[in-house]
């Protein structure tokens, strides 16, 4: 960061994202939330700025705000007329992932807890589902 800050073409470069990154901090605020997270602006080209969404159906309730938001955005005193949305399906390829399951195995006394609740059931689906849970604990 330090090189980029000292070189001349680093430093255009670093100011540039810094651009980016607050235009679509503003952006994000303005936009409905759901729609806010889901958003890149990638270009700034005069008083028009490109924006990419992750499919169709953001695309299309983007364009419905744009000229509502690119006033928003004046008003905030950015010098934005226009905004042109794009779609960019690899956004959402690497967004969405699988939380990591964190498990914790049951400890003896819920073990035995179970046991005696699994006695007392009669035959049903819910004490065949404790008896899979203590035999999947068991092993």
């Amino acid at each position: 960061m330090d090189w980029l800050s000292h070189h001349p073409q680093g430093a255009r470069l670093l100011q540039t994202a810094h651009e980016l990154l607050a235009l679509q901090t503003a952006l994000a605020r303005i936009l409905p939330p759901a729609l806010g997270r889901r958003i890149q602006v990638a270009r700034v080209d005069g008083q028009q700025i490109t924006v990419m969404v992750p499919s169709p159906a953001h695309a299309a309730r983007l364009r419905q705000l744009t000229d509502g938001t690119a006033r928003q955005l004046r008003d905030a005193g950015w010098p934005i007329d226009a905004i042109v949305v794009r779609i960019d399906a690899a956004m959402g390829r690497y967004e969405t992932q699988k939380p990591i399951r964190e498990t914790l195995p049951l400890n003896e006394q819920a073990l035995q807890s179970f046991e005696a609740l699994q006695q007392q059931l009669s035959p049903s689906p819910l004490a065949d589902a404790i008896a899979r849970l203590l035999q999947h604990h068991r092993r």
